[in-house]
């Protein structure tokens, strides 16, 4: 749809389609990265939207954040729930934490996870699907309060930059509230 539709304000803005049964709409994907014991969003970026966007950015910010020589855990939606994907974590040292994408085809068919038995079965899996639902937090303080439902610049740059400090708007008001916790 892309190859035949363009936007005649923003070019860089692509059609993307959340979900069956919704309309297409010009758009771009924000992306973050958590840390999972503050809920801190700790990188962040925007791609144009593809069908693949949201895993090549994980990859990227996990290559651009992730401590030299440590093992660390990613938790994220059935979505990243892809062999490839999968694979370039382990390459990475990073422990897929990822939700089981239990779809059923129309006939009949459970689709086979790229998530294997060795990771469920430990205590800390069960733990990051629950902590991995906080990411919403940020998005859903991001677009109403954050001003980003709807952004008012052009430009795969400018909205990044946009996005970017919605983000860090966030951590600042979420910070105090972690201080005062403690």
């Amino acid at each position: 749809m892309n190859e035949t539709h363009q936007s005649t304000t923003d070019p860089d803005a692509k059609l993307y389609r959340k979900g069956d049964g919704q309309e297409s709409r010009l758009c771009y994907m924000g992306h973050v990265l958590m840390e999972n014991r503050n809920g801190l969003a700790i990188a962040a970026d925007v791609t144009q939207a593809t069908g693949t966007a949201e895993r090549e950015a994980a990859l990227t910010l996990i290559d651009n954040h992730q401590p030299a020589g440590q093992r660390i855990t990613l938790g994220a939606d059935k979505a990243y729930d892809v062999v490839e994907f999968v694979e370039a974590l382990r390459e990475r040292q990073v422990t897929p934490h990822i939700a089981i994408n239990g779809h059923v085809t129309k006939t009949g068919k459970t689709r086979r996870t790229a998530v294997d038995g060795r990771i469920t079965r430990h205590p800390g899996y069960a733990i990051s699907q629950v902590i991995r639902k906080r990411i919403e937090e940020i998005f859903g303080w991001t677009k109403p309060i954050g001003g980003l439902a709807q952004v008012k610049v052009r430009g795969l740059a400018k909205v990044q930059a946009v996005f970017i400090f919605g983000i860090l708007a966030y951590n600042l008001v979420r910070i105090p509230k972690l201080l005062e916790a403690t």
